[in-house]
């Protein structure tokens, strides 16, 4: 089952069983995947979106979420930021698990190895394959700074 039918039944579920706040996290996940295919579609990839895309496009509503949260704590509104943790739980349960501390570093070390990096200029060939391989499995904003230190 690819992820689009895995969102499909999750919505279909979630109506059967009025949970309302998990309906509408998905509608907003299903809207997130439409925008995303209008966008291609003025590009002329033909407007499919793939399994891949689509753990992008959750990886990225997550980290919207978690930012959310973490600014509505500070601001001590303390409701709005549940409700954002509760969405992003819900986006989570789609996404694949998150790899380890020493994963994320053993991959990199792979990765390094497989392009046959040497130096800092080798820093998109590197990243561009753990994307490949790990999209929705690992933060690239975190992992970027630790390829630049193997690198470097």
């Amino acid at each position: 089952m690819d992820m689009r039918e895995r969102i499909a039944t999750a919505l279909k579920d979630a109506m059967k069983m009025k949970e309302q706040e998990r309906l509408s996290t998905l509608r907003l996940i299903n809207a997130a995947i439409k925008d995303r295919e209008i966008a291609l579609r003025g590009t002329g990839d033909g407007g499919s979106v793939g399994d891949a895309e689509v753990l992008a496009i959750l990886g990225k509503m997550v980290k919207q979420r978690q930012e959310s949260a973490r600014a509505f704590e500070e601001g001590g509104r303390l409701e709005l930021a549940e409700k954002e943790i509760g969405e992003a739980r819900v986006i989570e349960e789609f996404l694949p698990r998150q790899l380890s501390a020493e994963e994320v570093l053993e991959a990199i070390d792979k990765a390094i190895a497989k392009v046959g990096a040497s130096s800092i200029r080798d820093m998109g060939r590197v990243m561009g394959e753990l994307k490949a391989k790990y999209t929705g499995q690992m933060d690239f904003g975190a992992v970027g700074p630790m390829v630049k230190d193997k690198l470097g």
